[in-house]
């Protein structure tokens, strides 16, 4: 994610805060996106030179009022027109996802295993992993059978390898050390 729609992504943040409206903003953030992902037309014709911004903030308006957006996305809408920058609706809409989620004390966990975790086992790694970082989890659970048994549990930058796959290799590395 870029650092531009990191800072468009932590303004729009700190005002669906002030405005106490965070809920709908981040709504509206998502559904922007999804039109921007779906509609070619509509990126092709954003990104054009030849078109004059305020045909592009014409367009944006009626967007806007069709879907019932909240003003301040629309704001942001109108900025990145006026900046040439409507490409990173989706990277602004990871970024501010990421950034509410920090101001609530959340953070994303991608847990790996060899095989489907039971609701119990879930919900005890989630409360360890809580017990670790210190804020609530949201995990994402995924599938991969080279882990032989296990998990892997990805924070941010930081991994946790408790696959049986990485017991193996840092035994073979040991024993061929010896």
């Amino acid at each position: 994610m870029s650092a531009i729609a990191q800072r468009y992504a932590v303004a729009l943040a700190d005002v669906a805060f002030e405005r106490k409206d965070a809920g709908k903003i981040r709504q509206d953030l998502a559904d922007l996106a999804g039109v921007f992902a779906a509609s070619a037309d509509l990126r092709n014709l954003l990104a054009n030179p030849s078109v004059s911004a305020e045909s592009k903030k014409s367009v944006a308006a009626e967007i806007s009022k069709r879907m019932g957006m909240h003003t301040e996305v629309r704001n942001l809408m109108f900025l990145l027109i006026d900046h040439g920058r409507t490409g990173i609706v989706d990277e602004i809409q990871d970024a501010f996802e990421a950034e509410m989620n920090r101001c609530a004390g959340i953070v994303d966990a991608i847990i790996t295993s060899a095989h489907d975790l039971s609701s119990p086992e879930k919900l005890q790694l989630a409360q360890a992993l809580e017990k670790v970082t210190g804020k609530k989890v949201q995990a994402q659970y995924k599938l991969d059978p080279r882990l032989i048994g296990g998990a892997t549990v990805r924070i941010g930058s930081t991994i946790y390898d408790s696959s049986v796959r990485e017991r193996l290799n840092r035994l073979r590395d040991e024993m061929e050390s010896q």
